[in-house]
């Protein structure tokens, strides 16, 4: 006869008398253990398969001890970023030995979890319970209200008229009257120079050349 049960989000098979390492489990060495979800449970006449787990079902199981698990080495690398990180780690571990398959009317019934009642409920359980607290003869009594009283607007203020004070003439100026300066006196043009005529080219004429020879 064995069984399969779940537990820290793994499955083991299990029989009586075997020893298994679990996730870590807040008992102490020597207490008593009792694995609830079990999928499955085989004997030698039928099997048991659970949707997903088997009703009326249990193992039974004792503490040996809590220990830890072989150190697991985490080695961290970015190529050409001089990025390297090594740790390790030890996983919490809790030793358990199987004593008891339950099946049937040998196991206990499961307790059901408590439903969680949804807020509307509440309310309306609520007002059941003051309702029967208070009198029948207050609630037929109705409840005094004064009439109101008719609410007066405010008339907008309406704005003043603004005075206007009549101008005062603008005081006429008294005294001698400032002498405007004369106007500066204006350069007078200077006179540009004639300008010189070329000079006119003497001419040689050929007769005195010749006449100067014969006079020789």
């Amino acid at each position: 006869m064995f069984a399969v049960i779940k537990t820290g989000g793994k499955q083991f098979r299990v029989q009586v008398g075997d020893i298994l390492d679990v996730e870590k489990l807040d008992l102490d060495t020597g207490k008593k253990v009792t694995f609830d979800d079990v999928l499955l449970i085989e004997d030698d006449k039928n099997t048991l398969i659970g949707t997903p787990i088997v009703e009326r079902a249990q193992v039974v199981g004792e503490v040996i001890e809590n220990l830890k698990d072989k150190k697991v080495l985490v080695f961290k690398k970015k190529r050409r970023k001089q990025y390297r990180k090594m740790t390790g780690h030890r996983q919490l571990l809790t030793r358990v030995r199987i004593e008891q398959i339950l099946s049937g009317a040998d196991a206990p019934v499961k307790k059901k979890a408590a439903e969680k009642i949804k807020p509307e409920e509440e309310l309306k359980k609520l007002e059941a319970e003051v309702a029967k607290k208070i009198p029948a003869a207050k609630k037929a009594e109705p409840m005094e209200t004064e009439p109101k009283k008719p609410v007066k607007k405010r008339e907008p203020k309406k704005a003043a008229p603004k005075k206007t004070e009549p101008k005062k003439p603008a005081p006429k100026k008294t005294g001698a009257k400032k002498e405007k300066p004369a106007p500066a006196k204006s350069a007078a043009p200077k006179k540009k120079a004639p300008a010189k005529k070329p000079a006119a080219k003497k001419v040689i004429s050929k007769d005195k050349k010749t006449t100067s020879k014969k006079e020789k």
